[in-house]
């Protein structure tokens, strides 16, 4: 049994948690929020800030912890990175994690290996662009916070977006770039030695805030071939940094002109995306994300035993309101309901309040269309107040 540190306490962690204790291992968490979940279930729950790296290297040195292990954020995965100075594995080097993480640096980087990412432009030249739109979006922000998309692009629009962008970045700097247009998807692979060894591909959408997915389903079926060419663009990255082995993490956009790479990242994502994985392929995502960081392979999990029709969603709302209950419009067999709010919470409008996720299972994946369908279509339920 080892001592290990999970950095992070979000519900969506919980399956890391989990993991780890089933292997044995004593688990102690970090976080500044005591109603979080993990807060509240570990019995060795640490109340700190860990964007404070010298708070976390001192919480490190002083309980001896043998691993580290981020969770579910951005924040957590760099501030594992600030403070492991190559002592734990599986974490990356700095110059890495720049340009994982920045969204404005793995525009360079992937322009500089030759890997299809969407088209940036300075502010100055946005109005002769000659793109049908672009986006304006925080280099460090999350959950589709801070981005605005131009349709008609001026001075005055551009700058209310600028700002908006900035206002959402804890640096203060923002990309602009061409508009993509096509069907977002997410690339989940393990790699191990520069080469991917488990991948999965997901289709994801947005049903209340353009810029949050909260919709998806892992695809059965691959027509299109996405899968060779998503693996040799990682792959190269992944050499090209010398990533360490773990998760590799890719958002892109699928459309009439190709694939374009969106965002990267290592950390687990998030609103129990392991739970999607597990339980449409019975691939143990959760176990298999924090082997790395134990020293150990991740190659050693089980190949996936299966392809079942499941949907993920998080129920969130466009606007302000109090919760009271959910009416649902139709049938359908809920394979797990995991709650984030309570009766008489005052809700925030999507991104900032979720009400929960919800696991449906369907008879076959005809039925599973149909039911995102509706999803989207926003004919499955209502939130009441």
């Amino acid at each position: 049994m080892s001592k290990v540190l999970l950095v992070d306490t979000n519900f969506s962690s919980a399956p890391i948690h989990d993991a780890l204790k089933s292997m044995g291992h004593e688990v102690h968490v970090a976080g500044n929020r005591p109603d979080d979940c993990l807060a509240k279930v570990s019995r060795n729950y640490w109340n700190m800030d860990y964007a404070d790296c010298e708070a976390l290297a001192s919480l490190i040195d002083q309980e001896q912890f043998e691993f580290l292990v981020p969770g579910c954020t951005d924040r957590s995965y760099l501030s594992c990175a600030a403070v492991s100075n190559g002592r734990f594995p599986g974490i990356d080097q700095h110059s890495a994690c720049e340009a994982i993480f920045d969204k404005a640096k793995f525009r360079q980087v992937a322009e500089e290996i030759g890997l299809p990412v969407p088209r940036r432009m300075a502010p100055a030249s946005a109005e002769t662009s000659g793109c049908t739109a672009i986006i304006v979006k925080p280099v460090d922000a999350f959950s589709g916070k801070g981005i605005t998309v131009l349709h008609e692009v001026n001075r005055t629009t551009l700058n209310t977006a600028i700002k908006h962008a900035e206002e959402a970045s804890p640096s203060r700097r923002y990309v602009l770039e061409e508009f993509v247009d096509g069907q977002l998807h997410s690339h989940t692979a393990c790699i191990e030695d520069g080469h991917i060894i488990q991948d999965f591909l997901v289709r994801e959408d947005s049903s209340v805030n353009p810029f949050a997915v909260d919709t998806s389903c892992v695809l059965a079926q691959d027509p299109t071939n996405l899968r060779t060419q998503l693996r040799t663009h990682i792959e190269c990255l992944a050499k090209h940094l010398s990533l360490a082995d773990g998760l590799l993490h890719t958002q892109f956009i699928a459309g009439k002109n190709g694939i374009h790479l969106i965002e990267i990242t290592r950390r687990c994502p998030g609103d129990l995306y392991s739970q999607l994985i597990e339980l449409s392929t019975g691939f143990r995502y959760a176990h298999a994300y924090t082997l790395p960081y134990l020293g150990e392979r991740a190659s050693q999990v089980e190949a996936p035993t299966q392809s079942e029709p499941i949907l993920r969603h998080t129920v969130t709302l466009p606007q302000p309101q109090s919760l009271a209950y959910i009416r649902f419009k139709r049938a359908l067999q809920i394979e797990r309901w995991t709650p984030l709010s309570l009766v008489g919470d005052s809700l925030r409008a999507s991104p900032y309040s979720r009400v929960g996720v919800l696991f449906c299972r369907t008879d076959d994946f005809e039925h599973l269309e149909q039911l995102y369908a509706c999803i989207l279509d926003k004919n499955l339920y209502e939130v009441c107040a």
